[in-house]
């Protein structure tokens, strides 16, 4: 027969045997369906099973089976091992039930890695000095002493460094930005790609990774591309020739952006006209991504098709120079007015007696207006006549209720101004640039000279301001 002392190690035996088994079998079949189900549970039940329970086996194995002391060296040290996995498992089982399964925009899905971090540590400590305390019997009075004045040694020679974890808390709690977003931090564009207890990475659009500390970050404006909403505001900058019309090279920009893959169409793109530069009209597009990453290869290509669409509309981008003329003679913009004088002579109705671009001065010019801009001015007296070269304009009148009537449409060939030509009184019609708009303005003086060369000039201006009174007439009496 055998002793009742071998016959308690065998059961003891037996059942370490049976119930490692069997805890490692249902713990298996618990962790394939919680992995199977997607929960964070599972990694902590893995700790449980390959770690703690192995390493509880083997205590209880040495005490009940081996019969080692209790203040055996093995012993403690296997004690030791134990703890050390259970407190693992325990801060595997606190991330996974307040952290993991966290919601968005809950503060346990808010609290900074950082903090989580310095909380884990903090449990670390405390269960060391729990294990030392009841394991190794340690006086920890002692301990605590020398920790306090080698915590005043360490502090001092880690100024730099705490000050960064200082300021790392401050900024990961005011969540200025997260992993994933796009910063600018002083001279440095990169994406967030990790956030620790000492510094934060950045990879730049060189694919370069720059560590900058807490603690500088702290003392430098940082921009946010990615908040408080993704979609990103860009501008560039471009320049035209004086000799292009704004309102053109504004509707070629406002095009090529609206064309270009990456920008947004709502919110849509905004085009200004910013400074009249040495050899340049400059104008700033404003428009819109939805992702900072992709900006430099929209940017590459807006810029790209800028260069196709002005020569398609017949834009001119200059160069960066600066031209100095000396010259005695009628100058070059003199030069240029007559020319378009000739030019203009197509578009003038072969009733208006006008064949000499010489009489510049004498009353005639030419003038641009953009759309939507306003020639004549209901109640402000004119006393020229206009003659429409390019564009369209459109003539309204203001009833007794100020309310704007349109009238007809003037285009190209057509005049108006005649109804104060000669009168000087104030006139009751407006008139509107529709699109950007090319007259030829006639003094008073310069269509009597016209009259006196063919009187049937006369005739058709009085055709023209009789039917035009009466469409006034008619809308002001009703």
């Amino acid at each position: 027969m055998l002793q009742p002392s071998a016959n308690y190690l065998f059961i003891w035996a037996i059942a370490l045997i049976v119930g490692l088994a069997l805890s490692v079998i249902i713990l298996g079949e618990v962790i394939y369906r919680l992995q199977h189900r997607r929960r964070p549970l599972a990694a902590t039940l893995q700790v449980v099973r390959n770690l703690v329970l192995p390493m509880l086996a083997f205590m209880l194995f040495i005490q009940y089976v081996l019969q080692r002391p209790a203040n055996d060296e093995i012993v403690k040290s296997v004690q030791t091992l134990f703890w050390i996995c259970v407190l693992h498992a325990a801060l595997s089982l606190l991330n996974a039930v307040i952290f993991e399964q966290a919601k968005a925009d809950t503060w346990r899905a808010r609290v900074p890695k950082l903090l989580i971090d310095l909380f884990r540590l903090f449990l670390v400590l405390l269960g060391t000095a729990i294990v030392l305390a009841t394991v190794w019997n340690a006086d920890l009075a002692g301990l605590v002493t020398a920790l306090g004045v080698s915590s005043i040694v360490i502090g001092l020679a880690l100024q730099d460094t705490l000050g960064s974890v200082m300021s790392g808390i401050a900024l990961l709690f005011e969540r200025p930005f997260s992993v994933g977003d796009w910063l600018t931090v002083g001279e440095v564009t990169g994406q967030v790609i990790d956030i620790n207890w000492r510094a934060v990475r950045l990879q730049t659009f060189e694919r370069e990774m720059v560590i900058i500390p807490h603690k500088l970050i702290g003392n430098e404006i940082i921009r946010n591309f990615s908040r408080p909403i993704a979609i990103h505001a860009e501008r560039i900058r471009h320049g035209f020739s004086y000799n292009d019309p704004p309102n053109l090279a504004k509707h070629v920009l406002l095009t090529t952006a609206l064309e270009t893959e990456g920008i947004l169409k709502d919110p849509e793109p905004e085009i200004f006209t910013i400074s009249y530069d040495d050899f340049a009209i400059t104008y700033e597009v404003k428009f819109y991504i939805s992702d900072y990453c992709d900006i430099e290869s929209i940017r590459d290509r807006f810029m790209s098709r800028i260069w196709y669409a002005a020569q398609r509309n017949n834009l001119t981008i200059p160069f960066p120079i600066r031209t100095l003329y000396h010259f005695n003679g009628p100058t070059l913009q003199a030069q240029g007015t007559s020319k378009k004088f000739t030019e203009s002579l197509q578009s003038i109705p072969a009733f208006v007696p006008l064949q000499n671009p010489d009489a510049v001065a004498d009353g005639i010019d030419l003038q641009h207006y953009g759309a939507g801009e306003k020639v004549i001015w209901q109640g402000v007296s004119n006393n020229s006549l206009y003659i429409v070269i390019a564009g369209q304009a459109i003539m309204t009148v203001s009833d007794r209720d100020h309310l704007e009537h349109e009238l007809l449409t003037i285009k190209t060939g057509e005049f108006f101004g005649e109804m104060t030509l000669f009168s000087g009184e104030p006139s009751p019609i407006s008139i509107t640039a529709i699109a950007d708009l090319e007259v030829m303005m006639l003094s008073a003086s310069a269509v009597n000279q016209m009259i006196d060369r063919q009187p049937s000039f006369a005739r058709e201006i009085s055709q023209i301001l009789e039917t035009r009174r009466r469409l006034v007439n008619t809308i002001q009496k009703a």
